[in-house]
């Protein structure tokens, strides 16, 4: 069952590390091609399997050697519906793939979790679409049909949450966080902005959160911002409004490029990661609450043990 489900310890204080760019690291490092971006998709045999065990020991090393907590997303971003039936899972095949994904991360909690190290469980939700551009957005009601299937799956594992990455647009993560509230499991919002800090659709970041909370009561646990770099959103966080105490969480990209750069990009932009780290420390010594801290594309283990050393103790 769930370890941590009916209270999730980084909502409680100190530092929580996650990965970094799941998707760029086995693409541009270890040479594996992932069709439509789609991690899970290493769970069919075991030389995947032995891959993303070894990604995730990399970075789950680092928050138990720092005395960190760690937050084990699942590699499953593309594992719903519309994106199964590309890669040609049925409904049942989808639905184990799912299962096993959690039953990895416990078992990588088995190994690493120590009493300095907690170690949470999250069944990781990706956007419908395109994590970059929202062509077709659903509506709420829409959005909680299509991620409920998912999100019901994660709520019958060991998964002491479920996280929403990458999400474009309001109604789609309103969408999911009922589905998340029907399921009964806590449910984490990460949305993504553009080099202007407003979402794909245009949304200041700032509206986005309030119109998510007004309309599910405040369900998600807390917002995070992914796949962006901080010079991109860092202006949005200094007017220190009260939708900013409602965020917890950065996995940032590692390079400045825009989502239009990056999505025609052939090679990795690693970026710089002591850069990287400085920007983290200077929003999380402004932003106190900010305590879980993982990387998005472009990022991998180097960037996250400079983000750890970078950011002190909480």
């Amino acid at each position: 069952m769930a370890k941590y489900r009916a209270q999730l310890p980084q909502l409680g204080g100190g530092i929580y590390l996650t990965d970094g760019g799941i998707e760029t690291t086995l693409i541009f490092h270890n040479g594996i091609d992932l069709p439509h971006f789609a991690a899970f998709d290493l769970l069919r045999d075991e030389t995947g399997k032995q891959t993303l065990r070894d990604y995730y020991r990399s970075h789950a090393a680092i928050a138990a050697k720092d005395g960190r907590g760690f937050i084990l997303e699942s590699p499953t971003w593309r594992a719903s519906p519309d994106w199964g039936d590309k890669l040609g899972y049925s409904p049942e095949a989808l639905a184990a793939v799912n299962r096993e994904s959690i039953e990895l991360m416990a078992a990588l909690r088995d190994e690493f979790e120590t009493p300095e190290s907690p170690m949470v469980i999250s069944g990781c939700v990706g956007p419908r679409g395109d994590g970059y551009n929202p062509a077709e957005i659903m509506s709420a009601d829409e959005a909680e049909s299509y991620h409920a299937v998912q999100i019901g799956v994660f709520s019958q594992t060991s998964a002491d949450m479920v996280t929403a990455i990458t999400m474009t647009n309001a109604s789609e993560a309103i969408g999911l966080a009922r589905a998340a509230k029907a399921a009964e499991i806590p449910v984490v919002l990460s949305f993504t902005v553009e080099t202007d800090g407003r979402l794909p659709t245009g949304q200041k970041l700032a509206d986005a959160v309030a119109e998510v909370d007004d309309a599910t009561a405040a369900t998600a646990a807390y917002y995070m911002i992914n796949c962006a770099h901080p010079s991109h959103f860092a202006a949005e966080l200094e007017d220190g409004g009260a939708w900013t105490a409602r965020l917890h969480g950065l996995r940032a990209n590692a390079s400045r490029c825009s989502h239009a750069e990056l999505d025609e990009a052939t090679e990795l932009d690693a970026g710089d990661p002591v850069e990287l780290a400085g920007a983290y420390r200077d929003l999380v010594r402004r932003l106190s609450q900010v305590n879980v801290l993982g990387g998005c594309c472009g990022t991998d283990h180097r960037h996250i043990a400079r983000i750890s050393a970078a950011c002190g103790s909480r």
